[in-house]
C-alpha cells in the first residue's frame, strides 16, 4: 500500500514537471538563431542556386529524412511500436530521421509520447489551444524545444534509454547531417549542398510543424476523439501520410494512418514494402470500423 502511494506521488511529481516544461521559458536564442539561419539559407538556395538536378536531389532526400526517417522511423516504429523490424533496419531508419534536423530519437520520441499523453490539455508541448503560433514553432523558440529532465525521459522513453545506439545518436544526431552536407558540397557543389541541406531541411521542418498546428485546427474528424485532431489531405501530402491525424489519435499504435483507399499514406506503403521484403512484422492495423488487427 505504501509503495503504491509512493509510486502515485512520484508519477504526480513527474507530471507536474512535464506541465511546467511546457510553459513559456523565454526566447531560446540557440534554436532561434539556428532555425533562422536555415530559413535564410533555404531562401538563398531558392533564389540564387536554382537547379533542376538539385531539386530532384532535395525531393529524394526529403523522402529519405521525412518518410523513411521521421514517419516510418521516429513516429510509427520508435514512438508507437506500430510494427517490428530487425535492429539493423530500426537503426537505419533512425539515422535517416536525424537528417530531418528534428532532434535525436530520444528527445523526439519523448516529446511525441508526452503529446499523446496530454493531447490538447495541460502538459501538451504544442497544442494550438496555447496559440496557433505556439503550436507551430513557438514551443521550439520559447518552450522546451524537446529538452526534457532525466526523470521525464525515464518515464516516457525507458525503452530507448536502454539502447546504447539510440542514447549515442541522441547526443550526436547532427553528425549525419554534417557528413551529408560535406559529401554534397564535394561531389555536387554549392547547388546540391544548399538544396539538399538548407532548403530541403527547412521544408521538412515546416511540414512537420503543420502536423502539430494545422491538423489540430482544420480538417475532418472521422473519430470522436477527446482532442482536437483533424484529418488533413494537404498536410498528408506534405508529410508522406502524417496528416491523417484524427485517424492516428483515435488509434495511435496503428501503423497505417490513411484508412480509406483515397487517403494517401506513403509511410504506410513503405512499411508494406518492408513487410514484403521480410523486414517488418507484427504490424498493428485498424479498419474503418475501428477494429484492431495485427499482421
Amino acid at each position: 500500500m505504501q509503495s503504491s502511494i509512493q509510486n502515485q506521488t512520484h508519477n504526480e511529481t513527474i507530471e507536474a514537471v512535464v506541465a511546467d516544461e511546457q510553459k513559456d521559458l523565454g526566447i531560446n536564442w540557440a534554436s532561434g538563431i539556428f532555425l533562422g539561419l536555415f530559413h535564410v539559407g533555404a531562401l538563398i538556395a531558392l533564389v540564387f542556386f536554382w537547379n533542376w538536378k538539385a531539386l530532384a536531389l532535395a525531393l529524394f532526400l526529403n523522402w529519405v529524412a521525412g518518410s523513411l526517417g521521421v514517419g516510418m522511423g521516429y513516429h510509427r516504429l520508435l514512438t508507437h511500436r506500430g510494427y517490428k523490424t530487425p535492429k539493423a533496419v530500426e537503426y537505419f531508419l533512425t539515422v535517416c530521421a536525424t537528417l530531418s534536423l528534428e532532434g535525436g530519437p530520444i528527445a523526439w520520441v519523448a516529446t511525441h509520447r508526452i503529446h499523446h499523453a496530454h493531447t490538447d490539455i495541460e502538459g501538451d508541448p504544442h497544442t494550438p489551444r496555447d496559440g496557433r503560433w505556439w503550436s507551430h514553432i513557438g514551443w521550439i523558440l520559447r518552450g522546451t524545444a524537446q529538452q526534457h529532465d532525466r526523470e521525464v525521459l525515464e518515464r516516457y522513453v525507458p525503452d530507448l534509454l536502454k539502447d546504447p545506439f539510440h542514447v549515442w545518436l541522441d547526443k550526436f544526431y547532427w553528425l549525419p547531417m554534417i557528413f551529408l552536407g560535406l559529401i554534397l558540397l564535394v561531389l555536387g557543389g554549392w547547388h546540391m549542398m544548399m538544396w539538399g541541406i538548407f532548403l530541403r531541411a527547412t521544408f521538412g521542418l515546416e511540414a512537420t510543424w503543420l502536423v502539430n498546428s494545422a491538423t489540430h485546427l482544420w480538417g475532418t474528424r472521422r473519430f470522436a476523439t477527446r482532442d482536437d485532431s483533424r484529418n488533413s489531405w494537404w498536410v498528408a501530402l506534405l508529410t508522406w501520410g502524417e496528416g491523417w491525424h484524427n485517424n492516428h489519435h483515435a488509434y495511435p499504435t496503428a501503423a497505417r494512418h490513411g484508412l480509406a483507399w483515397y487517403e494517401i499514406d506513403v509511410n504506410w506503403y513503405g512499411i508494406r514494402v518492408l513487410q514484403f521484403l521480410g523486414l517488418a512484422k507484427s504490424i498493428k492495423l485498424v479498419r474503418l470500423n475501428g477494429h484492431m488487427t495485427e499482421s
